[in-house]
């Protein structure tokens, strides 16, 4: 049975979308097309490149979240060190752990740029703010000047989990223009639109998103961090948390995120198997209603885009 998958952005919970695929392919399900915001993006990156969830599980226990936090020459100077890190490169941290793990995982499969993936096979979201719009990744890359064929995934999903503030952005140099690029759940965290096409569909859209076990917990500002904190914090964990369209609540399977914030980076392993599971049981509800012909049926006609 095929399908495509869109992952939500979802930072280190993503491992529990890794549970969700897991199960899907136990009965039966492979991947036409997938895409992705943030974490969600490593997942579909992998799993463009062939990976299956098996694999994908063993690959993210080895994964070293705390990594991403690795600290640099600034930070040797305290407080001080890390404002003119912020202030030089726009990110506390370098961000390149992702890439360069990503890179190395990915080229174990064959894969380095978009070149060695099949024509439409992955599609990755970014924010450009710069110009101040959604970007997909590699469709909009010509936009820039860039060859879509040549440009490495790895940097893709760094440009798509480039989380503000924590992360330096990626920036691209066109002309004389810098156009700097930020994590896509600023704009857009759940493209679960980028594979719609207008009428009955070949195969189904599933949707992969998080669900906050504790959505709206309140949090104390006094001063710039914890306002930086929390403008972050809204951004990624209650970003359209609110309302989903039925037509697309119905394709999508909605994992809960046990608790686990997005920058929680030091997982345990007791962490990583919760979030696992949480997506296999997710995984299993749904299916156990999906009926493809019934939503075809009920939300798909020639004249209606959903």
């Amino acid at each position: 049975m095929r399908a495509d998958a869109v992952f939500e952005g979802g930072g280190v919970k993503a491992i529990g979308f890794v549970g969700a695929v897991a199960e899907l392919e136990r009965n039966g399900y492979t991947w036409e097309r997938v895409a992705g915001t943030s974490g969600g993006g490593l997942v579909a990156a992998l799993l463009a490149a062939g990976y299956q969830a098996q694999e994908m599980q063993n690959l993210l226990k080895e994964f070293s979240f705390p990594s991403l936090k690795a600290p640099t020459v600034w930070h040797r100077w305290g407080r001080i060190g890390v404002a003119l890190r912020f202030w030089r490169r726009l990110g506390l941290y370098t961000g390149q752990y992702l890439e360069a793990w990503t890179y190395r995982t990915l080229k174990q499969k064959g894969v380095v740029t978009f070149g060695d993936l099949p024509a439409g096979k992955l599609r990755l979201v970014a924010s450009d703010i710069t110009n101040g719009r959604v970007v997909v990744l590699p469709d909009d890359l010509p936009q820039y000047g860039v060859d879509p064929q040549r440009f490495p995934v790895a940097r893709a999903v760094r440009m798509s989990g480039s989380l503000p503030f924590a992360f330096d952005p990626v920036i691209l140099t066109t002309g004389r223009r810098r156009i700097v690029f930020v994590d896509g759940g600023l704009l857009s965290n759940f493209p679960v639109w980028l594979f719609d096409v207008k009428g009955r569909p070949r195969w189904p859209t599933f949707g992969f998103r998080m669900v906050a076990k504790h959505e709206g917990q309140a949090r104390t500002i006094t001063g710039p961090v914890s306002y930086v904190k929390a403008l972050i914090y809204t951004m990624l964990e209650a970003h359209d948390k609110r309302h989903v369209e039925k037509a697309d609540a119905v394709r999508t399977i909605f994992i809960s995120d046990c608790g686990i914030r997005t920058t929680q980076f030091d997982l345990t392993d007791a962490d990583k198997e919760n979030l696992y599971q949480a997506g296999v049981q997710a995984a299993s509800r749904f299916l156990s209603r999906w009926d493809f012909e019934r939503y075809v049926r009920v939300y798909r006609t020639d004249s209606v885009l959903v």
